[in-house]
């Protein structure tokens, strides 16, 4: 088997938490309305963030994750009766860029660093978006290269995004591992060609999809012991 170089990680939900910046927000005094349903807007959230990426990915639409990312808040504050409250709203947005990464994420890319491999992200987010995650988690000094989709002007699974990660680190795709917590990004870069990791945190079924990830793990310790470092 090909020896693995290079670690791929895909960013929201896979180093980054999605759901912090609606739990710090309803943890704060005040925030009765949100407490109560904080979990149901993180998880419509994210959902239609997604949704929106694939739908212009299809369409060819494309506008920056920013644009997603408030896009599908203000469809999750709806759905939650919340939509009037523009303090939230710009509370939620404001802790966007400073999602927490998971508490595993340091001592895991330190490890693969040690370990002699390359590390990056490749992410529908936009490179201010990264930007402000990776320094707020403090990781940047763990990583090679912070990939953005941008680069392309279309979201996974547009094989084009894949192709960036060739573009920056050159070497064959079965060189690569890439890990994500999306199951349908694992399906799609197992189909591309890469290794591949998909961090199912919840349990969720596998996704009926071309390509079927190497390894399934329930977090990000699972890495290190899958490439022996």
């Amino acid at each position: 088997m090909t020896r693995i170089t290079t670690c791929i990680f895909d960013a929201y939900g896979t180093l980054f938490d999605v759901s912090a910046a609606a739990r710090a927000l309803a943890h704060e005094p005040g925030r009765e309305s949100l407490a109560a349903v904080w979990q149901q807007v993180a998880a419509d959230w994210r959902l239609k963030q997604l949704e929106y990426s694939w739908l212009r990915a299809v369409t060819g639409d494309y506008c920056d994750f920013w644009q997603l990312t408030r896009d599908g808040l203000d469809w999750a504050l709806e759905r939650a009766g919340l939509q009037d409250d523009a303090a939230l709203r710009e509370g939620l947005l404001g802790l966007y860029w400073r999602l927490a990464a998971y508490p595993e994420v340091p001592g895991m890319l330190a490890r693969l660093k040690a370990g002699g491999l390359a590390c990056a992200i490749l992410s529908n987010g936009s490179p201010r978006m990264l930007e402000g995650a990776v320094d707020s988690a403090g990781i940047g000094a763990h990583l090679d290269a912070v990939l953005s989709v941008e680069a392309v002007g279309n979201f996974k699974p547009d094989w084009r995004v894949y192709d960036l990660v060739g573009a920056r680190f050159g070497g064959t795709p079965g060189e690569v591992l890439f890990v994500s917590s999306n199951g349908w990004d694992a399906c799609a870069g197992a189909a591309y060609g890469f290794r591949t990791l998909w961090v199912n945190r919840t349990g969720l079924p596998l996704d009926r999809l071309p390509g079927r990830p190497d390894e399934i793990a329930a977090d990000l310790t699972a890495v290190p012991a899958m490439l022996g470092v």
